[in-house]
């Protein structure tokens, strides 16, 4: 078996992204962050372990890579992978889903619910 719980693709890729963190990592980078600091001052207020660890685990998949931009320090700049960007019309049905049934959500910019996976490879 591949996967912690079972080879139920339901089950495996919440493995990977049913954390309470990835997926809000994910949108961020969908939207244009890159940068630690960026992902930081996200409305959710992810601690700096947390993040570090997400996005070590989101490299590990596959889902992001990183590419240093300062020696020193050393920093990255997060870009999602083909496969990371995949994942944007799921995040695009929870945001659908999200609205339609949970009162007082903020809607979406309309730019992150029309853009295409090809609109998104900056």
């Amino acid at each position: 078996m591949l996967y912690d719980r079972s080879d139920c693709p339901i089950s495996a890729s919440l493995d990977l992204i049913g954390d309470k963190w990835s997926l809000i990592i994910i949108r961020d980078l969908l939207t244009g962050k890159q940068k630690f600091t960026e992902f930081l001052h996200s409305p959710e207020q992810i601690t700096t372990n947390i993040l570090t660890d997400r996005l070590k685990r989101l490299e590990q998949a596959g889902l992001i890579t990183a590419e240093a931009y300062s020696e020193r320090p050393l920093r990255y700049a997060y870009c999602l992978t083909a496969k990371g960007r995949a994942l944007h019309p799921v995040l695009q049905a929870l945001c659908r889903w999200g609205n339609a049934h949970l009162p007082g959500t903020w809607t979406p910019p309309e730019s992150f619910m029309q853009a295409s996976e090809s609109q998104l490879d900056t």
